[in-house]
Order: C-alpha cells, then structure tokens, then sequence
C-alpha cells in the first residue's frame, strides 16, 4: 500500500496538483468509501471517522458533497421500480408448464 499511495503522490505532484486539492480529493475520497460501507449513515460514518455527525455535515458540505444523492445512491430502488420476483417466477412457471 506504501508504494501504491507513493506512487499516486509522485503523480499527483508531477500533474502540478497542489498541496490543498490533493487533501481535498482524499478526503472526499475517504469520506465516500466509508459512507458506503455504512450505507449512507452519516452517524455510524461519523463514528467511524472519529467526528461528530455534525462536523461530518459541515466537511461534506465543504467539499460540495451531495449528502442526498449520497444516500440515495446506498439505498434499494423503490417496490415499483423493482422486478416483481413473483411475477417473474410465475411467468416461468407458465413457459414451463406450457412446454409439456
């Protein structure tokens, strides 16, 4: 991992990218990595992050992450937008019955 992260830093630096946008895009980074092992919980994030969910809200806001489509993203579709396994079972059912 000590390579990989020196090897990104030696790209980072060589692209001209400075100091203050490469922590910026790490923690951004970071910050979406955890979220989604939490499933969008901002709380057991914070958690995990050592923060407070309040300071967590305050860094996602300044880093112009979209908190909802965060969330959004994590969470099943809703019922409607679901195949209906059912459906989808008895439709097989039917092609199967109907072959014999």
């Amino acid at each position: 991992m000590k390579r990989e992260l020196d090897s990104l830093v030696i790209q980072m630096h060589s692209a001209g990218i400075s100091y203050t946008d490469a922590v910026r895009q790490f923690k951004r980074r970071y910050i979406l990595e955890v979220l989604a092992n939490h499933k969008g919980n901002q709380c057991k994030a914070a958690d995990e992050l050592g923060m407070h969910r309040n300071t967590l809200s305050r860094t996602l806001a300044e880093l112009d992450m979209d908190t909802t489509q965060i969330r959004n993203g994590m969470r099943r579709p809703p019922a409607s937008e679901r195949p209906r396994v059912q459906s989808i079972a008895q439709g097989m059912n039917r092609g199967i019955t109907g072959a014999r």
